[in-house]
């Protein structure tokens, strides 16, 4: 029987079916899905006595795709290995080859940085042999972390509680958050004012400048005092214009995505987490039927930290900058310098197919992929376009040798802007109004002196995007492990989200101070970047991976020793987590208990008393009818919204609540629920500030790319309708309701 030519074995369905469209009859394309070769789940798997020797094993439930690989093998002249382009997966490929005892001189290893038909019917052209280098890195990496898991987990359930686990990266993330909140319970505010005049100028413009110090120096404006010798220095005073500054302002474009910057920046503008991120991006990767297209691999590999982009994806998007909004958006071919750590080991995550706008593609994709393509896409053709410059006016104005200033930027030119701006995790809610043109020497008016009373503020709590940036700029971790370790922190519950910030339970805090005081080389930091940088000597081949893994296993046996040794007979207990919300039944302060479907409020008089109800979150503010504490609470329709703590009250809303008063009355503002709304404004009816209800929303801006720029070019767009009003919410029924799960993916 005449063997079928060619095998090519993917990791998955997807991408063998895109591959296949590609590569024709003569070649058959079928997928792994994933590992077939592992450590056992049941024991640590690693002989460390023997010299680190790993015992892989078939994985279990695989017995049937690892028979039929091998019956294509022997069909096959030759086997290519065509798992993804990464550390893990050259081990996969390397498993493979063993598994299917395919002699090393028949390995025909090839890798996609993007899937499509181009740059695969290349990459099958030119096969290589697997690299081992690669392979150790990968094995050296698996075992450190069976190694720390398998021989810490077990102290862990012994000395805290059973179930537990540690790892060399989620016990560091984790370190870090517990590290913020330990530095905001530590945090002591400082008082500090702030004052702003309000002039009016001749034409009858009124502008605000802020408080600067005296003779144009800056100075803090400490006490209430300081304020006030200010304000009786400058009362009556002339107010001249000192000096006019005016000039170009210009912002570069922010380079296109690695892994982290995609994650961070889906989390902050599409509300979606970093596995959600990665799980969507993948799909993106291997493979989508796009109408008129067929099967097109939409996006470059995601799991990158290099900036490098290909020089013919430049020269498409310079001409599609050129085509779309014209010559003057395009300023020449830009390239992007690699941080000294990347391993620059492919391209930066781009569209494979620039052409392929997010507008062609909008009726094949689902909403999330085609929001993260639009987001990929966006970004890529922002960073080859021209500079955004800004007119930038700054206004010193003198009273009695005291300097406020006023200043101002507007868009001269938007370039790069009118496709794509990069999200901030927090967002400044200060609003810029147009100066009137002024000239040095000119007088103005004095309407008023606003003096408002601040406090410095804590350092903010992580969110997800903002540990993965920590991570990032600390080295702890890769590309690929980012998403996994804070869902893995999550997942354990060392770790929680309030809203879209990351706050450690008490399980969390207590893990982190036993390994804190017991082995804090593990959740050191600097000695986690450290070990990452050795794995990378090991791919690179500088370091023999079981050295490695011997330098390291000497002084971590030694602490695990002693730790046993100076713990024996010792239980450390999770104090509860104690909250303001009452027992209905007892009176009692509820506590929070983690469940089968996640965390809950439960009295702590148990079995005595066994009152429990969902996990509910407090937000900002008070409650404007009678000051009580807003809590977040969900409908049973799924919606979200907004309601007074106290029954009897009734209050309730759709809008947010902030942690801004209104200056007028003093009641909490709101803002409109949804993306993009920012505006908060009072709802107090008898407030001269009050917003009625159909005046609290604005547009948003159009969603198809490049909208403000490509008008000149005749791109044209339909109107978003709006959102259908919410249902009212319904009171919670009488019987007691299920725990909630909290914490999900957006």
């Amino acid at each position: 029987m005449a063997k079928a030519s060619n095998l090519v074995i993917v990791e998955s369905p997807a991408k063998a079916k895109t591959i296949g469209k590609y590569l024709g009859p003569d070649y058959k394309v079928t997928a792994s899905m994933g590992h077939l070769r592992d450590l056992p789940k049941s024991t640590m798997g690693v002989d460390i006595d023997a010299g680190f020797v790993p015992d892989y094993q078939p994985v279990k439930g695989r017995e049937d795709t690892i028979r039929e690989l091998e019956k294509a093998a022997r069909a096959s002249n030759r086997v290519y290995l065509a798992t993804d382009p990464d550390r893990e997966g050259e081990a996969i490929s390397w498993h493979l080859k063993e598994l299917l005892h395919i002699p090393d001189d028949e390995v025909y290893r090839v890798t996609f940085n993007e899937i499509t038909k181009r740059v695969v019917n290349e990459s099958i052209k030119h096969p290589r042999p697997i690299d081992q280098d690669l392979v150790d890195a990968q094995q050296a990496r698996r075992i450190l972390d069976r190694i720390v898991g398998y021989k810490l987990s077990p102290l862990l359930w012994t000395k805290i509680k059973y179930g537990l686990s540690a790892g060399r990266v989620q016990s560091v993330a984790t370190r870090l958050v517990v590290d913020r909140e330990e530095e905001i319970r530590a945090f002591v505010p400082e008082e500090y004012w702030t004052l702003d005049a309000r002039l009016r100028h001749g034409s009858g413009e009124v502008f605000t400048a802020k408080y600067v110090g005296p003779q144009g120096k800056k100075a803090e404006l400490r006490t209430e005092d300081d304020v006030k010798a200010v304000e009786a220095a400058v009362k009556g005073a002339d107010f001249t214009v000192a000096s006019v500054k005016r000039k170009d302002v210009k912002r570069s474009p922010a380079p296109p995505f690695i892994t982290s910057s995609l994650q961070q920046e889906a989390s902050r503008k599409l509300g979606m987490t970093p596995k959600r991120t990665m799980a969507v991006a993948q799909q993106l990767y291997e493979g989508v039927d796009i109408e008129g297209e067929g099967t097109v691999g939409l996006i470059t590999y995601m799991r990158t930290d290099s900036l490098r982009l290909s020089e013919e994806a430049i020269a498409a998007a310079g001409g599609l900058i050129k085509a779309r909004f014209g010559a003057e958006y395009y300023d020449g071919a830009r390239r992007f310098k690699n941080k000294n750590s990347a391993q620059d080991a492919h391209e930066a995550i781009r569209p494979s197919v620039p052409e392929l706008t997010p507008e062609r593609v909008r009726t094949s994709l689902p909403m999330e992929q085609y929001k993260l393509y639009r987001l990929i896409w966006n970004r890529f053709i922002a960073s080859q376009m021209a500079q955004a410059v800004y007119d930038s006016v700054s206004l010193d104005i003198d009273a009695a040798g005291h300097t406020f200033r006023a200043s101002y930027q507007a868009v001269k030119f938007p370039g790069f802007t009118a496709v794509y701006e990069e999200g901030r995790d927090e967002e400044s809610s200060e609003r810029q109004t147009a100066l009137p043109v002024m000239a040095e020497g000119e007088s103005v008016k004095l309407v008023e002196l606003i003096k408002e009373q601040k406090f410095t503020q804590p350092p903010t709590r992580y969110t997800e995007a903002s540990l993965i940036r920590e991570m990032e700029e600390t080295g702890i971790g890769r590309p690929s492990t980012y998403a996994p370790t804070i869902s893995t922190i999550l997942d354990r519950e060392y770790v929680v989200k309030e809203g879209k910030s990351l706050k450690p339970t008490p399980l969390g805090e207590v893990v982190t101070r036993l390994m804190k005081e017991r082995f804090a080389d593990i959740v050191s930091p600097g000695f986690t970047a450290g070990m990452e940088e050795t794995l990378d000597s090991v791919e690179k081949g500088e370091r023999p991976w079981k050295q490695v893994l011997s330098e390291f296993y000497g002084g971590f046996a030694e602490a695990l020793q002693e730790a046993e040794r100076d713990l024996e007979g010792t239980h450390i207990k999770v104090p509860d987590e104690e909250t303001d919300e009452v027992c209905d039944l007892c009176g009692r302060k509820l506590v929070v208990k983690s469940g089968r479907y996640g965390r809950f409020l439960a009295c702590p008089g148990y079995p005595e008393c066994t009152f429990t109800k969902p996990l509910v979150i407090e937000m900002p503010g008070k409650c404007p009818k009678c000051g009580s504490r807003i809590l977040k609470k969900t409908s049973k329709n799924g919606y979200t919204y907004y309601a007074c703590e106290k029954r009897e009250c009734g209050f309730m809303t759709w809008d947010v609540p902030t942690k801004d008063n209104c200056p007028e009355c003093g009641h909490t503002m709101f803002k409109k629920n949804g993306r993009g709304f920012n505006k908060a404004f009072c709802i107090n009816e008898k407030c001269s500030r009050f917003v009625p209800e159909d005046k609290r929303g604005y547009k948003r801006k159009t969603e198809d790319t490049g909208d403000k720029a490509a008008e000149k070019t005749g791109a044209s767009g339909k109107a978003k309708k709006p959102a259908s009003k919410k249902p009212a919410a319904k009171k919670p029924a009488a019987k007691k309701p299920a725990a909630r799960k909290t914490g999900g993916e957006s």
